[in-house]
């Protein structure tokens, strides 16, 4: 008997989110949705809702929750997800959290990657990067050159997106929009919180066990 395992993975940016979703699919066997490939596929392919999105994006504005949740809907009710499926980045915010609800898009678990502000600080703040394409980390990638790049020696650079103030602003909206998610989801018993410090395969067995799955 093949046993349905529907999850959302949740995380602020430079969690490992993606990661530990890509780690986990493979060992569970079900397929990975972000928000951000169902939109382009749907797109893509024409759908009756990826038009529908397709028109608010030509125009420069945001796709409305309701157009989301329908290209969910397509996406997920295809053969790969018979056994499951794992939402990666969606539900973002309360509204949508509920919004899935209202329309019979149910989860088993929502798994929660737990990882200190200061953490994620250093884990973004660390990345350099090189006009030739290379990325480097201060603490787990470092270039052997120190401030250049080690394949062109060019001068590396920090992001717009990595510079300090950047990073305390996403984390400010992330806080905000997905407290809110959390709550909602441990008030109905499906909260998986998880250090997401640890590494990808410990954490990964940890997930695993917690739902029954080791």
């Amino acid at each position: 008997m093949v046993i349905m395992m529907r999850m959302l993975i949740m995380g602020a940016p430079g969690s490992g989110k993606g990661t530990q979703a890509e780690s986990l699919v493979k060992r569970l066997s079900i397929p990975s949705i972000s928000t951000g490939d169902m939109l382009r596929s749907a797109i893509a392919e024409g759908t009756e809702t990826g038009k529908q999105a397709g028109r608010y994006i030509k125009d420069g504005k945001l796709v409305p929750d309701e157009v989301i949740i329908g290209i969910v809907i397509e996406r997920i009710g295809r053969e790969d997800c018979k056994a499951g499926y794992m939402l990666d980045g969606f539900p973002r915010t309360l509204g949508q959290a509920e919004a899935m609800a209202k329309e019979g898009i149910d989860i088993d678990a929502a798994l929660f990657l737990d990882v200190p502000d200061e953490v994620i600080m250093k884990r973004l703040g660390g990345r350099r990067v090189c006009s030739c394409g290379s990325i480097y980390h201060v603490v787990s990638k470092p270039s052997s050159k120190g401030d250049v790049c080690e394949v062109c020696g060019k001068p590396l650079t920090v992001r717009e997106d990595d510079k300090p103030e950047t990073i305390a602003k996403r984390l400010e909206i992330y806080h905000v929009q997905t407290k809110p998610v959390i709550d909602y989801y441990a008030a109905q018993g499906k909260l998986l919180t998880v250090d997401g410090t640890r590494n990808v395969e410990e954490t990964t067995e940890l997930v695993l066990s917690l739902i029954g799955r080791g």
